[in-house]
């Protein structure tokens, strides 16, 4: 077993669903169902990583650990990183998103894994296929395209890889490499001090991808495949949906 730390970055303002993570799903809010998941993960301690005092509050009350960050972190791992002197350079932090309520406990401890056993790699995170036309031209949907050894060759919200001949029509025909990333990463601790201090890319900020500032500093990033479904909150409509499948599993 792999020993990591999981840590749920948690923000309140969120854009498109402001209060996020204290969003409700069969009473319990949902940044505490991601802890619950990580805490089954095997994960030696779970954290979660707040600006808000109310979701510091909430977690706690659940019995799971939190921690006020600045509010002025552009993303989940700027927190995280926040909170990395706290422990020894080689320790493995895993960035838990704190919008995948339903997110597998196993996917969590299989980064941390491989991170664990590539010393080439800054990062490790997940990808799984996509298997219709429609998920692939939506930009909601991150793509990844890999290289031979399962690296990152780039992250992008467009339709990559672009099949130039696709019919764009019914499945995804076998052996087309299309892969949506999941947003889950695996750091070492000392990695994530260098982090804080990174230039910030210009591909950055144009995709809205914080992990497009690795590949741009030439770190790699290891990504491991699964066939683990996708279950991000990013609206209103997701919400509900994510609502609806915990009042069927309760019957």
């Amino acid at each position: 077993m792999t020993d990591f730390i999981a840590v749920i970055p948690a923000r309140y303002a969120s854009s498109r669903l402001p209060g996020k993570p204290l969003a409700e799903i069969g009473g319990i809010p949902m940044v505490v169902h991601v802890a619950r998941q990580a805490r089954s993960s095997g994960a030696s301690e779970v954290w979660v990583a707040t600006d808000h005092e109310g979701i510091a509050s909430s977690v706690e009350s659940h019995g799971f650990r939190a921690r006020m960050t600045s509010p002025h972190h552009a993303s989940g791992t700027e927190r995280i990183a926040e909170m990395a002197g706290d422990w020894p350079e080689n320790s493995i932090v895993v960035n838990v998103q704190g919008d995948e309520p339903l997110i597998d406990p196993d996917l969590i401890s299989k980064v941390a894994a491989r991170l664990a056993k590539d010393r080439e790699i800054a990062a490790a995170t997940a990808c799984s296929p996509i298997s219709d036309w429609a998920e692939m031209t939506n930009p909601n949907s991150v793509k990844v395209v890999l290289d031979r050894n399962d690296h990152a060759l780039y992250f992008s919200r467009a339709e990559i890889p672009f099949g130039r001949d696709a019919e764009r029509i019914g499945p995804i025909p076998e052996g087309f490499p299309a892969y949506r990333h999941i947003g889950i990463y695996a750091y070492r601790a000392g990695f994530l001090r260098t982090y804080a201090s990174l230039p910030h890319a210009s591909i950055e900020s144009i995709e809205a991808l914080e992990q497009l500032r690795l590949l741009w500093n030439g770190y790699r990033i290891g990504v491991i495949r699964t066939n683990a479904q996708h279950a991000g909150v990013d609206t209103m409509e997701d919400l509900e949906r994510i609502r609806n499948f915990f009042t069927e599993e309760k019957r």
